[in-house]
This record gives C-alpha cells, sequence and structure tokens, in this order.
C-alpha cells in the first residue's frame, strides 16, 4: 500500500518550490537590466525609458498634487505621461497605487516596478482626486 504520508507531502512540496525558484532566478537573470540612475534628490528631475515606456520624476510643486490633499514635498512620478499616485512612509520609503502592498528606497525603483507590473497596461487616472 503506498500511503502519502504528511513528511512525504510537505518533502515533495518543499522539492517542488525548490524547483520554482530555480526557474524563477534564472527568468529574472533573462530579464534586461535596469537603468542605473541614481535617485533624484530634492530639485531633481528623472527622465528615463525603462522597458519600453517613459518614466518622468519631477520636483514638488507647492502644496502637494491632486488637489492638495498631499503632503508638501512629495514630487510627481508619470508614466507615459499618466501621473502614479505615489505616497511617502513614515519610514521614508515609497509605495504607489499599483505596488501598495510593497515599499520602495527610491521613486525610480517604484517606477520601475509599476512598469514591470503594468506589464504593457495603460496607467489609468484616479479618478475623483
Amino acid at each position: 500500500m503506498n500511503q502519502i504520508t504528511r513528511r512525504r507531502a510537505l518533502g515533495t512540496t518543499a522539492g517542488a518550490l525548490s524547483v520554482l525558484g530555480i526557474a524563477a532566478t534564472a527568468h529574472a537573470a533573462t530579464l534586461p537590466a535596469t537603468a542605473t540612475v541614481p535617485a533624484p534628490r530634492t530639485g531633481d528631475t528623472l527622465d528615463e525609458v525603462y522597458q519600453g515606456r517613459r518614466i518622468r520624476i519631477t520636483p514638488a510643486q507647492g502644496g502637494g498634487h491632486h488637489g492638495g490633499h498631499h503632503s508638501p514635498g512629495t514630487p510627481t512620478v508619470r508614466i507615459d505621461g499618466a501621473e502614479l499616485h505615489v505616497m511617502r512612509n513614515a519610514d521614508t520609503t515609497w509605495i504607489s497605487v499599483v505596488n501598495h502592498y510593497e515599499t520602495f528606497a527610491d521613486l525610480p525603483s517604484l517606477a520601475r516596478a509599476a512598469v514591470r507590473e503594468l506589464q504593457g497596461a495603460a496607467l489609468v487616472p484616479m479618478g475623483g482626486m
């Protein structure tokens, strides 16, 4: 009788996950290298093409964007001209409406991750903001 024990099932699962991890690592190695542009400092502008999409980061203007309900000092991030809604966390990391549960140390990294996540889809502006 060939019964599947919990130990055997866990071993099989661990083996499958190991193979998937190796496949994911191999796939990541084939992705194009990201641009090595330093993060913009206050007052800096970043304008680059990443995976065929134009990313533009411009310094904060006045009392924040979206009608002033954001804190002053939040730069504007655009992907192909559409604004990517970004927020700064208390620990100084950044999140976006596209990657809301993943934090980023700088805006270029955040914008590039949003481009990857969009997978070619257009960034749709947030309504009513």
